[in-house]
């Protein structure tokens, strides 16, 4: 896996944090949603950031935070494929490569799909803002993701065989 390049995820992970403020996967015919990924170094877990075609929607939820407080990071606009998408900060959560079903290859240049230089250089910063205030307290992602993220980190034990009497 590398920062800066989308994934679709295993059903398992949804099966294994049942989260109703997870974005789940639409059905088995569909790779959907896709996530943006981003790497923890202080934890070694990536970081998965969905976008979504629903611009207005979110350019109208923006404009409120907007006007609340001042500011809104948890929603991000920029182009994928040449097409203008919000990533959805506020719904993010980390994952491990072993929940990681396929990469997102855009199939008309058999290439990774990826944003641009700008563009990333900005999701990177607000996602570790947004998740550094989430840590110290404030409600901005919806998951619970430092119980998921706990759990990730907690270490693997593997079964201790049983020894014959």
């Amino acid at each position: 896996m590398d920062t800066g390049h989308f994934y679709f995820i295993k059903d398992e992970f949804f099966l294994d944090f049942p989260d109703p403020y997870l974005m789940q996967n639409k059905g088995p015919s569909h790779d959907r949603p896709c996530f943006y990924a981003w790497k923890d170094t202080a934890t070694g877990l990536y970081w998965m950031i969905p976008f979504s075609s629903k611009v207005q929607k979110f350019r109208e939820i923006y404009q409120k935070k907007i006007r609340r407080y001042g500011r809104c990071d948890t929603l991000l606009f920029g182009d994928v494929l040449g097409r203008e998408k919000v990533f959805l900060l506020q719904n993010m959560f980390p994952v491990t490569t072993a929940y990681i079903k396929e990469e997102y290859i855009d199939r008309n240049a058999n290439i990774p799909v990826r944003v641009s230089g700008v563009l990333e250089t900005q999701l990177l910063r607000r996602a570790k803002r947004v998740l550094a205030l989430h840590r110290r307290g404030s409600r901005l992602i919806y998951p619970d993701v430092l119980a998921i993220e706990r759990q990730l980190l907690l270490p693997f034990v593997s079964p201790t065989p049983t020894k014959n009497p």
